[in-house]
């Protein structure tokens, strides 16, 4: 593309054929001021010079130009700041409010500061007023005299045995994640870039995108003016310098205890449910001690009754053909032949009987 009329695409501020890579490019290697007004010098000899230099001589008739790409540029890309930095906004100004608003979250810190009380009786840290947000992802450090639980853990168990409605606050603070990811500095420092560029396009024949993006600017100047305020009250409601702590500090305090919290709940059911299993075990395996030792008991029983039973029926029978004169009648019937069998065989042997 010949040099002039890439001067005169910039000048027009022709989308069509600009590219943002083409501005960015322009912006990173193009010469200081200084020395394209030198460059500007030296246009008679225009033929003679390489072409880099003559490139810079051509560029150099363009006014303001790095303010000029810079305004280009910011054209390119100003909806996506705009949808970078709104989100950032709101979330910061809807996590203020819930957290301002959560009557759980405020019964939670009261059962914080009463356990917290209860346990330093008698210290010279008893009956505090209260406590900065950030003890709140200290509760894990403290543990029980056998090491096995955490201070963080007995009150999630107390809210789950005693206070279900606390379990609720984790919830109710929806956007906390999302402005613990959010810098003040960052937003304020975009915003007023956002400002500076606004008044540059005026310099750049795009008076219709100025007006439409100072519109743009005000609503998120207002915005962002309205989430400072938010911020400062919910600073003078937990009692913290909102200069010292600022918005990612807090809100990244209070989005990691949010998911200490919820671990430590997982991690109290799955103790429960161990500790269920182990009871499930043991109770089965004494059930089957139980049921082998009844089984052994009743064979025992078995075999007894079967010897008690055959001495019972031998006994009962003899008797039985004692009374009846059977035994002796069938000894009467077997004996002649028995006799006589045996005389006619072998008559010594009878004589002898």
């Amino acid at each position: 593309m010949p040099y002039e009329e890439i001067r005169n695409i910039i000048l027009e501020v022709d989308e069509e054929r600009l590219s943002e890579s083409l501005i960015q490019n322009l912006i990173k290697n193009l010469p200081e001021q200084k020395e394209l007004n030198a460059l500007a010098e030296l246009k008679s000899e225009y033929d003679d010079l390489c072409e880099s230099e003559q490139f810079g001589i051509v560029m150099s008739t363009v006014k303001l130009l790095r303010p000029r790409l810079n305004g280009i540029q910011f054209k390119m890309t100003f909806e996506e700041q705009v949808n970078n930095i709104w989100p950032n906004i709101m979330s910061v100004t809807y996590a203020c409010d819930e957290v301002m608003k959560s009557e759980n979250f405020s019964k939670f810190l009261e059962l914080v500061l009463l356990v917290g009380n209860y346990m330093n009786t008698g210290s010279r840290n008893a009956q505090t007023f209260g406590f900065n947000i950030n003890f709140l992802t200290k509760l894990r450090d403290t543990k029980s005299a056998d090491q096995k639980m955490t201070l963080l853990h007995f009150l999630s168990e107390i809210c789950e045995e005693k206070y279900p409605e606390i379990m609720k606050f984790p919830d109710e603070l929806t956007h906390v994640d999302s402005a613990s990811k959010v810098s003040a500095q960052i937003m304020k420092a975009s915003l007023d870039s956002m400002e500076r560029q606004i008044h540059y396009l005026s310099l750049i024949h795009a008076h219709s995108f100025a007006t439409h993006a100072r519109e743009q600017y005000e609503k998120l100047a207002t915005r962002h003016k309205n989430m400072l305020k938010m911020y400062e009250t919910l600073s003078s409601y937990f009692l913290f310098d909102a200069q010292t702590v600022n918005v990612e500090d807090f809100f990244g305090d209070l989005n990691a205890f949010r998911i200490l919290f919820l671990e430590a709940l997982k991690e109290n059911h799955k103790k429960r449910e161990m500790e269920e299993k182990v009871k499930r075990a043991k109770l089965a395996k004494e059930k089957a001690e139980r049921e082998k030792l009844e089984r052994q008991q009743k064979k025992k029983q078995l075999i007894d009754m079967n010897k008690e039973g055959d001495e019972t029926g031998v006994m009962d029978s003899l008797m039985e053909a004692l009374q009846s004169g059977a035994a002796f009648r069938d000894r009467r019937k077997r004996a002649p032949r028995t006799v006589s069998h045996v005389f006619r065989e072998n008559p010594c042997q009878i004589q002898k009987v």
